[in-house]
């Protein structure tokens, strides 16, 4: 209990400092730093609050116990006793609140994402099934009121997509749809299935944290620009003009093209932000590699070669392999109602993680 208390403590020293700092002139004309403060202040302050009322609730049982130490009134012995017995009742609950709280939170959690869904193996019936995946993200962001936009897509010869990106924005993106990348495989009969067969079909989803321009710097000399002519959905005007855009990263050979929007410029400043955030990416993933790989989380490794997740059609049940979680919603998972597998990939991982905090506490002590 002191060690938790004196953590609490150090981050209300910080909270308190960091509400000095974001009245001083020079952090407020400094824009990244100030938003970065203001951030870290709201984030600190929910646990401060936290903080106070843990610190109430030890001071309360504290001076109940010394009542029914010293009164001999026994009505007032017995509201003590009532007090007391609510006190440690709250105790195990805001203690559990905390933990979870000091869990370290993962510094893109925040951010806005780019998500890229391609079809896998199965022909016809992995495009259409990418497009079933689109659908249902679109219907839950839709849900969260965030906003979306297609930053590239290619569609697939039946229905569906051999390939689409998309940008989403709103608040804490990256940290609700992390859980979402690797393997989605389907098993149902295909629409083109003569014999009713139950075929399997996969596609796979990236979710990648949006990097800015302070998180990626890209020197202008470095990039191979070319356009060239939509071949999407669109309308007429895009094989008149050279909308899409292709930007070769050159120390790095990452390719991105763009050609959803009709404006050369549009398509450009999208096909950027994809390309910083993939550099973004790289990066990120070659420091996960080199802190120990047993640390990594099993829930949101961001493997995208992880089969993570089934949709059995034949028997309406939606699976999720990394948390052994099945259902049988399909139609509403599908339908966009992905939440209940969200929160509870999340809480599965702030289990794994608050596990390896006392391992590493266990092994300092």
């Amino acid at each position: 209990m002191s060690s938790l208390l004196e953590k609490l403590a150090s981050i209300k020293d910080r909270w308190t400092e960091v509400a000095q700092l974001i009245t001083d002139p020079d952090i407020i004309a400094d824009m990244n730093r100030y938003v970065k403060l203001n951030k870290e202040y709201s984030d600190l302050k929910e646990i401060v609050d936290v903080y106070e009322e843990y610190k109430n609730v030890l001071d309360n049982i504290k001076s109940s116990k010394e009542i029914l130490g010293k009164e001999k009134d026994e009505e007032f012995r017995e509201m003590a006793k009532m007090e007391l017995s609510e006190l440690e009742d709250k105790l195990p609950d805001l203690e559990e609140k905390i933990k979870l709280m000091l869990i370290p939170k993962d510094p893109d959690d925040d951010k806005n994402v780019i998500i890229e869904i391609r079809a896998g193996a199965g022909g016809d019936e992995a495009s259409i099934f990418a497009g079933d995946l689109y659908r249902m993200y679109t219907k839950y962001i839709e849900s969260k009121g965030w906003k979306h936009e297609i930053t590239t897509v290619n569609e697939g010869t039946a229905g569906g997509f051999k390939e689409i990106g998309f940008e989403v924005t709103g608040d804490s993106v990256y940290g609700i749809m992390k859980y979402e990348s690797g393997v989605h495989r389907v098993q149902r009969v295909p629409q083109t299935e003569t014999q009713g067969r139950v075929h399997t079909s996969a596609a796979t989803v990236a979710v990648l944290p949006e990097a800015d321009e302070v998180d990626v710097k890209i020197n202008p000399a470095d990039i191979k620009k070319d356009t060239y002519r939509s071949s999407g959905a669109g309308g007429q005007h895009v094989n008149k003009t050279e909308s899409a855009v292709r930007l070769t990263h050159i120390p790095t050979g990452v390719v991105v093209e763009c050609q959803d929007g009709r404006s050369q410029l549009k398509n450009y400043d999208k096909a950027m932000k994809v390309l910083r955030t993939r550099l973004y990416e790289a990066e990120v993933e070659k420091k996960e590699k080199e802190i120990a790989a047993n640390r990594k989380s099993q829930v949101s490794t961001g493997d995208r070669s992880a089969k993570i997740r089934t949709y059995n059609y034949p028997q309406g049940r939606v699976t999720d392999h990394r948390i052994n979680l099945t259902l049988y919603n399909l139609d509403a998972i599908i339908g966009g109602e992905i939440g209940e597998i969200i929160e509870a990939l999340r809480m599965a991982e702030n289990a794994e993680k608050l596990k390896a905090g006392l391992e590493d506490e266990n092994a300092v002590g």
